[in-house]
């Protein structure tokens, strides 16, 4: 019997963590067509994986692919529709659920993927799929939104209670009331 480890590297398996790294990859991977490979491999190392991490253009073009494919879940209208984007991920892009400790190096934890060293992209998409779809079936939402804010276009997630969210941060829902009071104030001065 091996002994449990007793540092942080379990939490980077948590569902929760995992769907923050997803959020984040998202934004990164789909703002702009091509990505820093630097700067998504900062990404990944913020959000748990172990270094040094070098990615290659092809790595981060599938990872590219996932997100824009992930990117349907949070923009989904409902949590109907965003249960069917996943089941349809799940189906297209993800192998039979396994337990990986990574030769001993990580805690036991579930994969979708085909093996320890599957593709970035093919990872990235099944490791997502499982942590969205376990914060649909607990929440019995969508497990995220797309920001309100116009000018953004960022994922976030909908964890916790509380009603529903519209903004990303704290920094877009502010800038939008700012935008709302000036624009009411300017229409009340109007003659």
């Amino acid at each position: 019997m091996s002994p449990p480890l007793n540092d942080d590297r379990s939490t980077r398996h948590s569902v929760r963590a995992t769907a923050r790294r997803t959020a984040a990859l998202v934004n990164a991977l789909t703002a702009e067509p091509d990505p820093d490979p630097g700067a998504i491999a900062g990404i990944l190392l913020d959000h748990g994986e172990l270094g040094p991490l070098e990615l290659t253009a092809d790595d981060v073009a599938g990872l590219r692919t996932a997100a824009l494919r992930l990117r349907e879940v949070f923009t989904a209208d409902g949590v109907d529709e965003a249960a069917g984007v996943l089941n349809r991920l799940l189906r297209e892009g993800t192998g039979p659920l396994r337990l990986s400790s990574h030769d001993g190096r990580s805690p036991w934890h579930p994969h979708l993927d085909s093996d320890d060293e599957a593709p970035w992209g093919e990872w990235f998409l099944a490791s997502s799929c499982m942590a969205l779809t376990v914060l649909l079936w607990e929440g019995q939402r969508p497990p995220g939104g797309l920001c309100s804010s116009p000018g953004c276009g960022d994922v976030f997630l909908t964890v916790g209670s509380g009603p529903d969210r519209r903004y990303c941060s704290r920094r877009c829902a502010t800038r939008e009331r700012v935008a709302a009071h000036r624009r009411a104030r300017a229409g009340s001065r109007s003659p």
